[in-house]
């Protein structure tokens, strides 16, 4: 596929996106996507570690959970707006992926070994999350003043009692911001000196480095990438539930989204995470509507069929989705082709 033909697909991506809520009365259904948008943004942060860079992550909550709390905790103790917190909460978790990634990657940690240090520092923060309650109000969890002022709806980054059209579709388009920002910095980073440095090191590190990468800084430069991905899902998250508590925040179920959206999507690529977060709960979806048609007093057998499902996926396209769809534009186009 050529370059102008992928700009066009995403130019077209993004004006679908952008025009949804305009075609799409339902709210369950600007419920579904706006959850798998926030997904694909997820998935697009452990991608940039995971798929350009060779480092797998087990414990990408982290840096979600460390900028939910920043970001909740600045507004509910010192009541600083959230236009501001945010900062602080992406500056927070990109600082603790910093220090995760000095300390894994200067004593030459990689694979599995990786995997299970961003797993205990995860786990680390969850019980520190629980543990310091004079800070993070422990299991209690941090909840926000709800505001009720619609004049205040922007200020205090709150569309509840805002405008009919901000009630229903505020953090809709926030979200989709958030994803577009976060796939153009990938498009960019995929395209740049870094990008094919990251490649470089993921493919062979000893031989990029016999050719004068510095493989170190860059990998610390795309955990800090990650992170500051990361961070933006936090924010979002305290911003649309006006709740954190340490099970939400360094929980495994947003480490195990994060990098099931691009395993099954297509790792190291663009398009994958985005892919992969529709897959994923399109297949939910049609799970829980399956099995409740057939049996519905039948709970955790959906779940059941969505296990087989990703079994059967992750076994034959081991290129994830964007490989199926790379064969199929092959095919069509006589043996051209190329990743999203």
């Amino acid at each position: 596929m050529s370059e102008r033909a992928r700009l066009m697909g995403w130019a077209l991506l993004a004006t679908v996106l952008v025009l949804l809520p305009f075609g799409v009365t339902s709210g369950r259904w600007i419920d579904f996507v706006e959850l798998t948008l926030f997904v694909a943004v997820m998935g697009q942060a452990w991608n940039i570690l995971g798929g350009y860079g060779g480092q797998y992550s087990f414990g990408h909550a982290l840096f979600f959970g460390t900028a939910a709390y920043i970001q909740a905790l600045l507004q509910f103790r010192y009541g600083i707006s959230p236009w501001v917190a945010m900062w602080f909460a992406a500056a927070g978790s990109i600082a603790v992926g910093a220090f995760v990634g000095y300390l894994s990657f200067r004593y030459g940690l990689r694979g599995s070994y990786f995997a299970l240090i961003t797993l205990a520092f995860a786990e680390a923060f969850h019980v520190l999350a629980r543990s310091l309650i004079s800070v993070t109000e422990g299991g209690r969890g941090v909840q926000l003043a709800l505001n009720q002022d619609p004049e205040r709806a922007i200020a205090t980054f709150q569309f509840t009692f805002a405008g009919e059209f901000l009630q229903a579709y505020g953090y809709y388009y926030t979200i989709l911001i958030i994803l577009l920002l976060a796939y153009a910095a990938t498009w960019w980073m995929e395209r740049s000196r870094f990008g094919a440095s990251l490649m470089a090191v993921r493919e062979n590190e000893d031989a990029a480095e016999a050719l004068g990468i510095n493989a170190f800084r860059v990998k610390i430069g795309a955990i800090c990438l990650s992170a500051a991905i990361m961070s933006m899902t936090g924010v979002y998250y305290v911003q649309k539930f006006l709740f954190v508590d340490p099970g939400i925040a360094y929980g495994p179920s947003k480490s195990v989204e994060a990098l099931f959206a691009p395993i099954i999507g297509g790792l190291g690529t663009v398009l994958g995470p985005l892919l992969g977060a529709f897959f994923i709960h399109g297949v939910g979806e049609f799970a829980k509507e399956a099995i409740g048609a057939v049996w519905e007093e039948r709970p955790g057998v959906d779940l059941i069929l969505f296990g087989v499902i990703l079994i059967l996926v992750l076994g034959f396209l081991p290129r994830g989705l964007v490989g199926l769809l790379d064969t199929a534009w092959r095919r069509l186009t006589g043996g051209r082709g190329g990743h999203a």
